[in-house]
C-alpha cells in the first residue's frame, strides 16, 4: 500500500498497521469529494490483505467537523437523501471493514464526524478532544448511522441525552460514558495511537479478522446464534499457517512469525 493521489486523505501502511489520514483544511467537512476520496479508501484497505489494523486520525486542527454545511446549503433538497446515504454508505464500509480499526480523535469529531468514530471498533482521544451528534440543533438528526451506533455503544438513556440535547462531550465525559476507550493527552495522541494498533498487530492477521467478524456478527444476535457466529470464524482458522506457526511459537517460546495465510 502506497499513497494515493487523493486531495483529501494520505493511506500509508507501516508493517502490518495502516494509517488513514484525515487532511481537508481546516476541519476536514465531509464534501461530496472527501466522501467518495473515503468510500475509494475503504475498499483499497478491504482488499490488502497485508494490513493487519487501521487507524483513522487527522493532520488538521480536528479530527471532523461533519458534512460540509456551506457545500450543503446549494444542494436542491430533492437530492439531500441521496447525498447523506452517499455518507452513510462510506461510514458503513469503514464499519464493514474487516481490519480491527482505531480512531484516533484530536480536537473535534462531530456530527457525521462523530458518526466516522463511531464506525471504527475502538476510539481514543486527546485531552483536549470534544465528541458529538449535534444534528438537532441543525433541524435535523443524525443520519450516517450515529442513532444507532451511539445507543448500541453508550445504552439508550445516554444516547437519547446527548442526541437530544446536541451536547458535545469534553474528553473526561466521553471517557465516563464509554464512548471513547482512551484518553492521553494531545501531545501523546499520535503516539499512544500508533502503539495500540502495533499491539494488536503483533497478533495473527486473519486471527484479528476472525476475531472482529464474529463480534460484529454476534453483537445483536441472541447468544446461541452468536455462538455460532464465533464458532464459524473459529472453524475458518484450523487449517491456516499462522495458527500452526502460533502453537510452533508458543512451544519454542519464540516470536511468531505470521504470514496472513
Amino acid at each position: 500500500m502506497s499513497d494515493t493521489d487523493w486531495e483529501f486523505l494520505k493511506l500509508e501502511r507501516n508493517g502490518w498497521v495502516a494509517t488513514l489520514t484525515l487532511s481537508r483544511p481546516k476541519v476536514n467537512a465531509l464534501s461530496r469529494q472527501m466522501v467518495a476520496e473515503l468510500a475509494a479508501a475503504a475498499r483499497v484497505i478491504a482488499a490488502d490483505d497485508d494490513c493487519s489494523v487501521l487507524v483513522i486520525t487527522s493532520d488538521q486542527p480536528h479530527f471532523c467537523a461533519g458534512a460540509d454545511l456551506k457545500e450543503r446549503q446549494s444542494v436542491p433538497e430533492e437530492e439531500v437523501a441521496g447525498l447523506v446515504a452517499d455518507i452513510g454508505a462510506m461510514i458503513n464500509d469503514i464499519a464493514r471493514l474487516p481490519q480491527p480499526t482505531i480512531a484516533s480523535i484530536y480536537g473535534t469529531a462531530v456530527g457525521g464526524g462523530a458518526e466516522l468514530a463511531l464506525a471504527c471498533d475502538l476510539r481514543i482521544m486527546g485531552e483536549s478532544g470534544q465528541f458529538g451528534l449535534n444534528e438537532t440543533s441543525l433541524g435535523i438528526i443524525p443520519g450516517a448511522g450515529g442513532t444507532q451506533r451511539l445507543t448500541r455503544l453508550i445504552g439508550p438513556a445516554r444516547a437519547s441525552a446527548l442526541i437530544y440535547s446536541a451536547e458535545l462531550l469534553d474528553a473526561p465525559q466521553c471517557m465516563a460514558t464509554g464512548a471513547v476507550n482512551m484518553v492521553v493527552s494531545d501531545r501523546m495522541l499520535r503516539s499512544a495511537a500508533q502503539a495500540w494498533a502495533e499491539t494488536f498487530a503483533e497478533n495473527a492477521p486473519l486471527a484479528l479478522r476472525a476475531a472482529k467478524q464474529a463480534i460484529l456478527e454476534g453483537a445483536d444476535k441472541p447468544l446461541a446464534e452468536g455462538l455460532q457466529a464465533e464458532a464459524a470464524a473459529y472453524r475458518q482458522l484450523i487449517g491456516t499457517q499462522d495458527r500452526r506457526e502460533g502453537i510452533a511459537a508458543y512451544l519454542e517460546k519464540r516470536r511468531p512469525q505470521w504470514q496472513g495465510s
